[in-house]
């Protein structure tokens, strides 16, 4: 089966206003864009050494936007923040996995998505690809 590229999404991160807002509302801020195993990973990396977990937060926090923009959708239902979890295979690989309505939504579209992300001192960077299967003849 061939697919089309259906959208293309990248986005920029400072990583030093995820730090002011983790500082300013603690862990609500990390449960508003965190899935709930995100939310296990941040806390034991956080745990260990705090940069790292600010680090983590703020690479799923540039993912999610690359993605809802290569969806098209930005920030809108069924676009939210903990239906979308940026995950990772035993390679180490980051891949999408989606939730609930949003997860519907994509299925019906017949969308998968690839993710590439990256940090470096002050800044966690996003790409995402979305394709979109053919339709079955």
């Amino acid at each position: 089966m061939s697919s089309t590229i259906f959208g293309i999404g990248t986005d920029i991160c400072d990583i030093r206003r995820i730090r002011t807002s983790l500082e300013r509302h603690g862990e609500r801020f990390a449960r508003k864009i965190l899935s709930d195993a995100e939310l296990l990973t941040w806390k034991a990396r956080s745990s260990r050494w705090p940069e790292r977990g600010v680090r983590y937060l703020a690479t799923r926090f540039s993912a999610k936007e690359a993605f809802s923009k290569a969806i098209g959708l930005g920030m809108r239902m069924p676009m939210t923040w903990r239906l979308c979890e940026i995950a990772k295979t035993p390679s180490g690989k980051p891949e999408i996995v989606l939730h609930g309505e949003l997860k519907l939504w994509c299925e019906s579209r017949r969308l998968s998505a690839q993710v590439s992300v990256s940090d470096e001192t002050d800044y966690a960077t996003s790409f995402v690809v979305v394709e979109q299967a053919d339709a079955p003849t």
